[in-house]
């Protein structure tokens, strides 16, 4: 005789679970059919949370926000009204699924580009920093390397304002031989010959020429001197740093 299931049991039982219940019941008696019974929905209890969770992340969530009138709002897509704060999207079976922040306006979003291209441009800074800072240490061991380095260019400086010197000597002796020649035609200086004023002028612009080129000369020394001060500085403290022991020696 088929004995139904208690009502307890039939408020669980999905119409694959009552069949397989009936299925069994019908070979089993007394308590049998109870056995059966409570193995099935135990199975279907078991699958249940893993549907539930397919289900949950396929299914588009919920948005929700108060806006600036302090309304409740809730839709199937991000809210218009809410753009300027922040939404939550629910997950179809409850908690929330995402904090979505507020949205930017034009001069916000071009706030923070220039933030981030100036966080850019520093971290670029650092970086350069660093690589001239391993630079220097893989060239120079010593102070005295590098002193001997300032020696070599100052001295290239220096070969190249002493020949400088040399050609503003040689102009000098020949403007004092133009002048010389000059003297004929002091009393009236235009009935000098063409070639011979010619000759003052070109002298005068390569002599104004040489001086230019021994300022130049002269700034590139104080350059120098100035770059492997700077450099030394930096070195002695990279040197006192590579000298510290390192942590767990």
């Amino acid at each position: 005789m088929h004995h139904p299931p208690p009502p307890q049991y039939r408020a669980c039982e999905p119409p694959a679970c009552a069949a397989a219940a009936r299925g069994g019941a019908q070979g089993l008696r007394g308590m049998g059919w109870r056995v059966v019974l409570v193995w099935a929905c135990g199975a279907l209890l078991a699958w249940v949370p893993g549907a539930h969770a397919l289900a949950q992340a396929g299914t588009p969530g919920i948005y929700t926000c108060t806006d600036s009138q302090g309304r409740r709002i809730t839709s199937d897509r991000p809210i218009m009204e809410c753009l300027d704060r922040e939404q939550r999207e629910l997950a179809p079976y409850g908690g929330v699924r995402r904090t979505i922040p507020p949205s930017l306006t034009a001069d916000e979003r071009a706030e923070q580009a220039a933030q981030a291209r100036e966080q850019a441009a520093q971290q670029a800074r650092l970086n350069e920093e660093r690589r001239q800072d391993r630079a220097l240490v893989a060239r120079y061991k010593s102070a005295k390397e590098h002193d001997q380095e300032r020696h070599n260019q100052l001295k290239a400086q220096h070969q190249a304002q002493a020949m400088i010197q040399q050609q503003t000597l040689s102009l000098q002796q020949e403007r004092q031989a133009l002048l010389a020649e000059m003297e004929f035609y002091k009393a009236d200086p235009s009935k000098a010959p063409a070639l011979l004023r010619h000759r003052l002028n070109d002298n005068t612009e390569q002599q104004a020429s040489q001086q230019r080129r021994l300022a130049a000369q002269q700034d590139e020394v104080a350059r120098i001197n100035a770059r492997f001060d700077e450099e030394l500085k930096r070195l002695e403290q990279l040197w006192a740093a590579q000298r510290q022991p390192r942590p767990g020696r």
